[in-house]
């Protein structure tokens, strides 16, 4: 079931490569996320000393007035990765033009995971291409729709 998804991800990158990973919370960020809040806008993954974390997603405190008083909401989180995955988006990271993003937060039983992509950045042209073929693929699901509608008409 998914728990905060960043929609605008695939209009402003190409993904290349998905992850799935388990991600460190505290017991009020989970159940802040549970209710579905939280954001992924902006965020994104870097690694670190063999270690990966999602630095810029926001998750504001269950309760504010139970909330500890040096919570951050937008601390750093450290997600949970094979070496091998690791060594991946580090040389991913190296690379000029490749951005690891999170796509969304899910559960997957009991746990929390997120989904992560190695993409590369869209240019305008890029962009506005996309939007033309979904522009031109939602048309043609109207013209078919509406002509099967009229030939389930009753009379005919």
């Amino acid at each position: 079931m998914t728990l905060v998804e960043y929609k605008k991800v695939f209009l402003k990158y190409a993904p290349l490569e998905n992850f799935a990973a388990g991600i460190e919370l505290s017991g009020q960020e989970v159940k802040s996320l549970r209710n579905k809040l939280g954001s992924l806008d902006g965020s994104r993954v870097v690694v670190r000393g063999g270690e990966a974390f999602i630095v810029g997603m926001t998750i504001p405190p269950y309760q504010i007035a139970n909330a500890a008083k040096n919570y951050d909401p937008e601390k750093a989180r450290r997600l949970l990765l094979a070496k091998k995955e690791i060594a991946m988006l580090a040389d991913a990271e190296s690379k000029k033009g490749l951005t690891i993003v999170p796509i969304e937060i899910y559960t997957k039983g009991r746990l929390v995971k997120v989904r992560i992509a190695i993409v590369r950045g869209k240019g305008k042209a890029d962009r506005r291409e996309d939007l033309k073929k979904r522009d031109a693929l939602r048309e043609t699901a109207r013209v078919v729709n509406r002509n099967s509608k009229i030939d389930r008409a009753p009379g005919r």
